[in-house]
């Protein structure tokens, strides 16, 4: 079974996370995911964009930013006018709550993304859409609320486009969601995670060295 090429811990929110994340990217490949929505600023999950743009500043880390609200349905809608990701990150998410994303949103998000110079990433909520080219793909049925679906979609292949999953995942549950997955060896895929490495609703790098540690070793 092919482990992940990295895992994405979402939902970093404060700067006394920065020693702890650099600890743990020293030994093993994550993302840190950063929310982004400018409507939400300085509420549980949205870091203000003073606390956003110090994270950010930390260029040694992998970073994403997860761009919702109004944001996000601009990305899909009007890219060249879309207001733009903050600096630092290597690529953006697109939350634009659309179900499915048409061929002409996909266009619009990878447009989007190459104007910043970074990837996009996109959800979808059945099998991945492996003639959509050009963004990656996350399986995502949970939007953070950390339920965890039914059945996983096979992986994409190798000549298809990058794809993630998430929905559930944790540290107790990321061994049997791995060996559900059921990657083949070669295959590239990463997991993502919000509300499974939260304790009481704040962002717990405990969880995220466990999850490393079920995945890694």
């Amino acid at each position: 079974m092919q482990p992940p090429s990295f895992i994405a811990f979402t939902g970093v929110d404060r700067v006394e996370l920065l020693p702890g994340a650099r600890a743990l990217s020293a030994r093993y490949p994550i993302e840190w995911g950063v929310l982004v929505d400018p409507a939400q600023e300085d509420t549980a999950l949205f870091p203000r964009a003073e606390i956003r743009n110090t994270l950010l500043a930390a260029r040694d880390l992998r970073w994403a930013a997860h761009v919702c609200g109004e944001a996000a349905k601009a990305v899909a809608t009007d890219p060249l006018n879309a207001p733009l990701a903050p600096a630092g990150v290597q690529r953006v998410q697109v939350n634009h709550s659309f179900k499915g994303s048409t061929p002409t949103q996909v266009a619009a998000a990878r447009d989007y993304g190459r104007r910043l110079g970074v990837r996009t990433v996109l959800q979808c909520s059945g099998a991945f859409p492996l003639n959509q080219t050009g963004v990656d793909w996350l399986y995502d049925v949970s939007f953070g609320t950390g339920a965890r679906p039914d059945r996983w979609p096979a992986p994409s292949p190798a000549d298809g486009p990058f794809c993630g999953y998430s929905g559930g995942i944790g540290p107790d549950t990321v061994t049997d969601i791995l060996a559900r997955i059921a990657a083949p060896d070669g295959a590239l895929y990463w997991i993502d995670m919000e509300s499974g490495v939260r304790t009481d609703g704040a962002f717990d790098l405990a969880k995220c060295e466990a999850v490393c540690r079920a995945v890694y070793g």
